[in-house]
């Protein structure tokens, strides 16, 4: 017998994999989750420390980008005056705290704006390489830490200056909320800067005070735990194949503090793309991001229905198998002993016949060729008669009798318990994160579109009135390149027609390319939208610089995990932007998102405020909207962008719960279809077939040879069956032929032969010759070789 065929194996596997599902089904379904913080909240927490690693790393790439490529377009003109280039760095950027140009020779101050550049902690002896021009963190005597980023502008004939940048490390637009505070750590768990968390002397009163002292120790022990784990390599900190941030990241879990639980996020500061090394990177820092939650006594589920659920499956496997053991392997291994038992010639007792189906008609079959066999002729055993009532029960209904019970233990599970829809409780932090990470992204969209403007600005006033054409397309293909935000950059004179292009052939047509407005979203009617930039070059009467916005670079921008769906919509609350496939301007696929987007946009005399909700439609889902706030040439755009995504998908128990128990009905289901199906295919149709055959040899069909498909017990029984048919077939050559009667005798008969045989001999009759089996039915020919 085959290993992998017969009756016996799918039996076994299925009794194996119902008996390890049920055992499962007992362990997880009467898990109980009673952590008291769901695992949606503590994931929610490491995304929001990743938002806020990758805005503060964007930040300090920007800074860096924005200092180097400032003094290079300055080095690049006519020489100016400290003070004149300060003054041009502060109109065009509000990003630093203090700016500062020395000369690199003497260490002399030329110019200075804002605070007090930490120039003294710095060599300025080192920094006339490019090496040396790396930026720095450097610890102010209030214990404020400073990044210095520096730039030499170089004139011919002139002395060497330095340009020096200072800015502090907090989180550009980061929406905290309520209860939240974030902190920037290095890479030995210092925290150098941190939001949210007030000094203790501001409280109110002692207990207030009490509450702030211990969040700060709390967020210190994080920032600890966040330094340590961020030494590892970020392809071990995360499952395999997860994906996701490129950094290290993950999720603290505090004790009680002061009746609640504090839960933290933590992720270190890595490039967009896997691979890739920044300046912000190389500064070895953390963000961790912090926020008390209620905890939460309650757990979902029983362990009882665990139990229940298993035990129920231990029954009706039981009954399934049972089933199959009394209705289709035992009588199929009794017609196999059977006709085993008439191949040998043992015909003395009658063939025990089966009760169902196909082995009742092949066991009426084998009895009657057993009286065949002992002299009866096919005439007298009789026709094939077909079973009546429940004898015609067959293989296949038996198979779906044992598939109906299995699947009426499976279905319930997959379709009505533990259904999460109704009674699930949705914590509310996650809603509030939904609300503030939108937040946040909102203000990083806008917070680009401002840099793209800025560039633009700074661009155009060094461009001038002075600049030749192939100067000007040196300084548009240097721009370019240096920034991927833009699909194409081109001077244009008062008339809109282009002098000078770097990138893509532009979408925007001549008389839309001048205007007075700096940021606008042009397309509507296309099939992408084009959001444009336009700054006046000085002197050239009425001409601009324009930039055209890429939509992958907004896309890019919108890209967050955790979020679900997000989408950059305009004041028409049409889609302009999304992390996944969009239409260009179509509209929001749900009335509440319109009018979530409608209510956080309300410009009645208010500043706009970001919204989050959860509502159900097409299930239960979270969303969110904010729109531009905060200023910038970006704000007078009115976009918002908006986020949306079903609950189920996130790990809250009760859907936990679900999602177990809708797993261990489809493992059911799955077992059931595999072991039966197989069943179906090895047993029940060549058994239907065989039968059909063995009726007809039954009824006297000696020419069609038996083949067996399968080397098991069907294929044993037609074996048998072929035995059965040749030894029939030599019975019956054996058997003596009767003589013909004589034919009568016609007048004119030419006489007989001399040598032809005596009235009274036998007629001739050829040599019988034995019947081949069916394998060798043709027999080799041999060949010789002339």
């Amino acid at each position: 017998m085959s290993l992998i065929g017969g009756i016996r194996p799918p039996i076994a596997v299925l009794s194996a994999l119902l008996l390890t599902l049920a055992g499962i089904t007992a362990l997880v379904l009467g898990r109980v989750d009673d952590t008291g913080v769901p695992k949606a909240v503590l994931t929610s927490q490491q995304h929001f420390a990743e938002d806020g690693a990758v805005a503060l790393r964007a930040s300090i790439d920007e800074s860096v980008t924005d200092v180097t490529r400032s003094a290079a377009l300055f080095s690049a003109g006519q020489p100016v005056s400290g003070d004149a280039v300060l003054d041009k760095l502060g109109s065009t950027y509000e990003k630093w705290m203090g700016t500062a140009v020395v000369e690199v020779r003497t260490g002399k101050l030329v110019a200075a704006r804002g605070e007090t550049v930490p120039l003294t902690s710095v060599d300025l002896s080192l920094l006339s390489g490019e090496d040396g021009l790396a930026p720095r963190m450097v610890r102010q005597k209030n214990g404020e830490v400073r990044l210095l980023s520096f730039g030499l502008l170089t004139w011919p004939g002139k002395p060497q200056l330095l340009l020096v940048a200072s800015r502090n490390l907090k989180f550009p637009g980061i929406s905290l909320g309520q209860f939240r505070s974030i902190a920037v750590v290095d890479a030995g768990g210092t925290i150098l800067s941190s939001d949210g968390i007030a000094e203790p002397e501001s409280a109110r009163n002692s207990a207030d005070r009490k509450d702030i002292t211990a969040s700060r120790k709390q967020l210190k022990d994080f920032a600890e735990q966040a330094a340590r784990r961020a030494q590892r390599d970020p392809r071990s900190s995360k499952e395999p194949g997860s994906g996701g941030y490129q950094g290290v990241s993950g999720s603290l879990l505090g004790g009680e503090l002061l009746g609640d639980r504090p839960v933290a996020g933590y992720a270190t500061l890595a490039a967009a793309e896997p691979g890739e090394t920044t300046t912000a990177t190389g500064l070895g820092l953390s963000v961790v991001a912090m926020v008390k939650v209620t905890e939460e006594s309650g757990h979902a589920g029983s362990p009882v229905f665990g139990l229940a659920a298993g035990g129920a499956l231990l029954v009706v496997g039981a009954l399934a198998v049972a089933v199959l053991l009394g209705t289709v392997q035992r009588p199929l291994i009794r017609l196999f002993l059977e006709s085993r038992r008439l191949t040998r010639g043992d015909l003395t007792r009658p063939v025990t016949v089966p009760g169902y189906g196909e082995a009742h008609r092949i066991g009426v079959a084998l009895e009657r060729l057993r009286r065949q066999l002992l002299g009866e002729s096919a005439e007298a055993t009789g026709p094939a008669e077909r079973p009546r009532g429940v004898r015609r029960v067959g293989t296949r209904a038996l198979l779906a009798v044992c598939a109906v019970l299995l699947l009426a233990w499976a279905a319930p599970l997959m379709l009505l318990f533990n259904r999460a829809d109704n009674t699930a409780e949705v914590p509310r932090q996650l809603v509030n994160d939904q609300r503030e990470r939108t937040d946040t992204l909102s203000d990083r969209v806008r917070r680009a579109l401002n840099e793209g403007d800025a560039d633009l600005q700074s661009v155009a006033s060094l461009i001038g009135d002075k600049t030749s054409p192939q100067a000007m397309e040196t300084v548009l293909e240097h721009t370019y390149n240096e920034n991927k935000r833009y699909r194409s950059l081109y001077v244009v004179d008062s008339s809109g027609a282009i002098q000078v292009r770097e990138g893509k052939k532009p979408k925007v047509i001549q008389s839309d390319r001048v205007s007075g407005r700096p940021l606008r979203l042009l397309g509507r009617g296309g099939k992408e939208p084009v959001v444009v930039a336009a700054a006046e070059i000085p002197g050239r009467n009425g001409g601009q610089l324009v930039g055209e916005f890429r939509v992958e670079f907004l896309n890019a921008l919108l890209t967050r995990p955790g979020l679900g769906v997000v989408r950059l919509v305009d004041d028409r609350q049409e889609v302009i932007a999304g992390n996944t496939g969009f239409l260009a301007f179509q509209a929001l696929p749900d009335q509440h998102l319109e009018d979530l987007v409608e209510a956080s946009a309300q410009r009645l005399g208010k500043k706009p405020q970001p919204n989050g909700l959860l509502y159900r439609g097409n299930g239960l889902r979270i969303a969110a909207a904010a729109p531009f706030s905060g200023g910038g040439s970006a704000e007078s755009l009115h976009f918002s962008v908006v986020s949306w995504q079903p609950v189920d998908r996130l790990a809250i128990p009760e859907f936990d719960a679900q999602n177990r128990t809708v797993l261990a009905g489809l493992l059911g289901a799955a077992a059931a279809v595999a072991c039966l199906g197989w069943l179906h295919i090895v047993v029940a149709r060549p058994l239907r077939a065989l039968a059909d055959r063995a009726e007809a040899l039954a009824g006297g069909d000696r020419k069609n040879v038996l083949f067996p498909q399968h080397h098991d017990e069907v294929g044993a029984v037609t074996r048998s069956l072929e035995l059965i048919r040749q030894q029939l077939q030599d019975q019956r050559r054996q058997q003596p032929r009767r003589t013909p009667p004589p034919r009568p005798s016609a007048p004119h008969q030419d006489p007989p032969e001399q040598n032809a045989p005596p009235s009274h001999a036998e007629p001739y009759a050829p040599p019988s010759r034995p019947e081949p089996y069916p394998s060798q039915q043709y027999p080799p020919q041999q060949y010789t070789r002339n």
